[in-house]
């Protein structure tokens, strides 16, 4: 199996869909293009003024403290939203090219970027993206476009191989190159492994999310949690430096699961503190499923609110 996706595959997800376990055939499927929609648009209108109320005006749409203020009927009157940046920022880190079942993070990540784009592609936003973490290309930028260039090109970058990590802290210099080069009021899609102490993002992604939306969309292996019992087993890091471990040892074992759950339960509290979006994402899930699950979770809370 190979460990990046097919060009040609990421080009298709835009014709691509399923709900319910239905195939379609639709440009990116009403129902996902929708929930993107919902979620990450509102309404689709921007605030405009407020004018006295006339017949005909959606009741919805009343301004009851100016009504109170004056004793005369007052509705708000919007405008259509302007199109907004969204910036797909992706882990493009040779560790990516990981997956114990279903498939490599790599390409689970770069089908998530695809079908966000597209999304975000259909009702007019205008795309772009950031890859991060190999030290060969270093952080690649792509413009914002409202037509799709910007997204193809991404899309051809993230299927060719990442072969140097880079050094320091790729996920935070990502963040910081988002917050300097992205125009106030985009959208940022984190498409990451974050698996790692996330508090030290904490500070970053509270200043992002003054300017911009963001949401984080962890890539997830059954591994990263669970270690599989596989006797001795030999790692190596990236600066070449080699670790044995006995995989077989339950408590070794128990440690690695609870650092896990450590690390993911701080991740959540930080992104319900910054009222993030959090859609994990594992290498086995079924993609379309899962975003529309998480998708659903964040239209439901938004009207909750």
């Amino acid at each position: 199996m190979p460990l990046y996706p097919r060009l040609d595959d990421l080009l298709e997800l835009r014709h691509q869909a399923r709900t319910l376990g239905l195939a379609s055939h639709h440009l990116v499927n009403s129902n996902f293009s929708g929930l993107y929609a919902s979620v990450f648009r509102g309404s689709g209108l921007d605030f405009d003024e407020v004018r006295e109320y006339s017949p005909g005006d959606d009741v919805r749409n009343m301004e009851w403290k100016v009504t109170a203020r004056t004793n005369r009927p007052h509705t708000k009157v919007f405008r259509e939203e302007r199109e907004r940046a969204v910036v797909l920022c992706v882990d493009f880190s040779p560790h990516m090219a990981f997956g114990t079942r279903g498939t490599f993070k790599s390409i689970q990540a770069a089908r998530t970027a695809a079908l966000l784009g597209w999304a975000a592609n259909s009702v007019q936003d205008r795309v772009g993206g950031l890859l991060f973490g190999n030290a060969e290309t270093g952080t690649q930028h792509f413009r914002p476009t409202k037509d799709r260039r910007a997204l193809w090109r991404l899309l051809k970058a993230l299927s060719q191989p990442s072969t140097n990590a880079s050094s320091g802290d790729p996920l935070a210099t990502a963040l910081q190159h988002a917050e300097k080069g992205a125009a106030t009021g985009g959208l940022i899609l984190v498409i990451a492994d974050f698996n790692r102490d996330p508090r030290p993002l904490e500070s970053i992604m509270g200043r992002l999310c003054q300017r911009h939306t963001l949401v984080l969309l962890p890539m997830d292996d059954p591994a990263d949690r669970e270690l599989p019992p596989l006797g001795r087993v030999t790692f190596s890091s990236a600066d070449g430096r080699l670790l044995e471990i006995d995989s077989d040892n339950e408590a070794g074992r128990r440690a690695y699961r609870e650092l896990w759950e450590q690390q993911r339960t701080a991740l959540l509290a930080i992104a319900k503190r910054l009222a993030v979006p959090c859609i994990p994402i594992a290498t086995d899930d079924d993609l379309h499923s899962t975003l529309i699950r998480g998708l659903q979770y964040y239209a439901r809370a938004r009207i909750l609110r």
